[in-house]
């Protein structure tokens, strides 16, 4: 079996180069033929020894089982320069539980309850009329439910299956029968997710929110403004998605997250050649438009 786990770490040296990944020692993150190794991978990257989700699910319930402040910091490097220091992370997890995603879920509550505040501050501040209770709840329930959980759930699974089936390195078919392909974890995917839309809430909730006097205004700065936050918060989501799975060393050809940045800028380009000709429209003006009008 000592020769299954070596020929795989060869494989991962050839296929992958030091400046754009994670290091990782031969013959610990790869498949390991025999004994624990050989029950422990499989193609959906969802292991024996794989993190159970609804372990995950029960950590919910009990907060002092959460790191908090861990998940204060990782915030806090998703908005740095360097916010690829976040998957270090799952590289040392991976290495000590087997498993790439979180399995701790404070980093996704801790965001939860920050759209939860964000709602009612929105809502104080565009004077939500009829039942403020019924509107600050519905707004929050759209923040939180639709935009945050269920976008992620899909966008998770999209990237999941893209990474899983073009992405993933092929073996020879010649090589040990051992070796199983790899493939990212769902939870993983999930956790891209909540990474990438931390900087994406903090320009769009925060910053937004105390530009709000300048961005709903008429006019050309208005609409520089408001379209530059949505073009750095849609380009840094994509981004930080396309950092997460370059992190896996199973993977190649990851740029390919990084597409949909080019219709994020061809769009922020065409807003201002429509501009003259009232075709731009203010990104700020149209979403207030579409929740509070």
């Amino acid at each position: 079996s000592g020769g299954g786990s070596g020929g795989i770490g060869v494989n991962a040296r050839q296929n992958i180069r030091p400046s754009s990944r994670l290091s990782i020692p031969s013959g610990n993150v790869g498949s390991i033929s025999g004994g624990r190794g050989s029950a422990s991978s499989s193609y959906g990257g969802m292991s024996a020894m794989s993190y159970d989700p609804q372990q995950y699910l029960h950590r919910i319930l009990d907060f002092q089982q959460m790191d908090v402040q861990s998940a204060l910091d990782q915030m806090r490097t998703l908005c740095t320069l360097q916010p690829q220091r976040v998957y270090k992370t799952s590289y040392y997890r991976k290495q000590t539980k087997d498993h790439w995603s979180r399995d701790d879920p404070a980093f996704a509550i801790l965001q939860i309850g920050f759209l939860a505040v964000a709602s009612l501050a929105y809502c104080i501040a565009f004077r939500v009329s009829g039942n403020m209770i019924y509107g600050t709840l519905r707004f929050a329930f759209n923040n939180i439910i639709i935009n945050y959980l269920l976008s992620g759930v899909v966008i998770s699974t999209i990237c999941r299956s893209i990474a899983n089936t073009y992405l993933t390195h092929q073996h020879p078919r010649n090589s040990n029968s051992h070796v199983v392909r790899q493939g990212v974890e769902w939870l993983y995917a999930f956790d891209i997710h909540c990474n990438a839309f931390f900087p994406f809430f903090v320009l769009i909730y925060c910053a937004q929110f105390f530009l709000l006097p300048v961005v709903l205004q008429r006019g050309l700065v208005s609409l520089i403004v408001s379209n530059t936050l949505y073009a750095l918060a849609f380009g840094w989501y994509f981004y930080i998605t396309h950092l997460g799975y370059r992190a896996l060393p199973f993977l190649s050809g990851t740029e390919v997250f990084l597409f949909p940045v080019a219709g994020v800028a061809a769009i922020y380009v065409l807003n201002f050649i429509g501009f003259p000709f009232g075709l731009g429209f203010n990104a700020s003006r149209l979403v207030a438009h579409l929740y509070f009008d």
